[in-house]
């Protein structure tokens, strides 16, 4: 049977760790507001971190707050997301602008259940923006935290599929009382399953916590429990001719005729499946004269 490690000889490895093994990610400097924290938030959703520095920072120096990038139409928020995938945070990141300024005078709320009802801010999301802008005790976790605390307390090569009650369960039970120590231990978990207990070349040797890690101790068993869902491959796929036509409508400042469309996708009728949905999710709208970003 593995072993479970206590909290304290968890966390305070951890913590330790991070303060020298942090990576100098923007968005971590002592001065940045809220807002800069809440939108790196949106921008890191299923996005690597070198993809989001540059887009961040030329975010962050354009809509300094919720207020600037409110005064604008969606369609600037959509055009400056440029390819960082998944266009659709762009709208919930400018109307979770619209939020804050019309219910809370402009400034980022500090509260779980303030940052849960705006819109595009789930469980993990509302609880990073909490922690790492605000300092509150709150467990964060993410795809990272997940896979340390299954390897390190479950003894497990990987983390079954995702379950926010067990996951802030699992987190909460590692959690340091000292809210500063939270803060920083729900930052190191991330940083070291993002950069030494990686999911295909974990780095044990250098692990902070690999005297304490239940799957090293096992013989670093290999993963028999349930998976997530496979994501379906990117070419050829519907999400492929999504972002072909954005890029069409992201550098047009007029409306796109269908028939302009055509040089995108030879699958016509695949074309127009992508269309119909992006109408559908508000990333794009169907004038007379063709599709356009929506202006409001």
């Amino acid at each position: 049977m593995p072993r479970t490690p206590s909290p304290e000889a968890i966390a305070p490895a951890v913590v330790a760790w991070f303060a020298d093994a942090a990576r100098p990610l923007p968005w971590r400097a002592a001065d940045v507001s809220p807002w800069a924290v809440l939108v790196s938030e949106f921008m890191l959703q299923q996005t690597q971190v070198a993809r989001v520095v540059p887009r961040w920072e030329a975010w962050i120096e354009r809509w300094p707050t919720p207020a600037a990038l409110a005064a604008e139409p969606p369609s600037e928020a959509v055009r400056a997301w440029d390819r960082l995938g998944y266009p659709r945070r762009a709208l919930w990141l400018h109307r979770a602008a619209v939020e804050i300024v019309e219910r809370h005078g402009g400034e980022v709320p500090a509260d779980v259940d303030s940052l849960l009802a705006l819109q595009g801010v789930g469980p993990y999301t509302a609880r990073a923006i909490a922690t790492f802008a605000f300092g509150l005790r709150v467990p964060v976790v993410d795809t990272n935290t997940r896979r340390v605390i299954a390897r390190a307390v479950s003894g497990q090569a990987e983390p079954g599929p995702p379950s926010t009650a067990r996951d802030l369960a699992a987190m909460a039970e590692l959690l340091p009382r000292d809210d500063d120590a939270a803060r920083r231990f729900n930052a190191g978990a991330m940083e070291l399953g993002a950069t030494v207990c990686t999911a295909r070349a974990p780095e044990c040797d250098s692990c902070p916590i690999a005297g304490s890690c239940a799957w090293r101790a096992a013989g670093y068993p290999a993963y028999a429990g349930p998976r997530k869902a496979v994501q379906a491959r990117f070419e050829g796929s519907d999400r492929q001719v999504r972002g072909l036509v954005m890029r069409e409508l992201r550098a047009a400042h007029r409306p796109v005729g269908r028939g302009e469309l055509d040089p995108v996708w030879a699958d016509a009728a695949q074309l127009d499946r992508a269309l119909s949905t992006l109408v559908a999710d508000g990333l794009a709208v169907r004038a007379a004269e063709g599709y356009r970003l929506p202006e409001g």
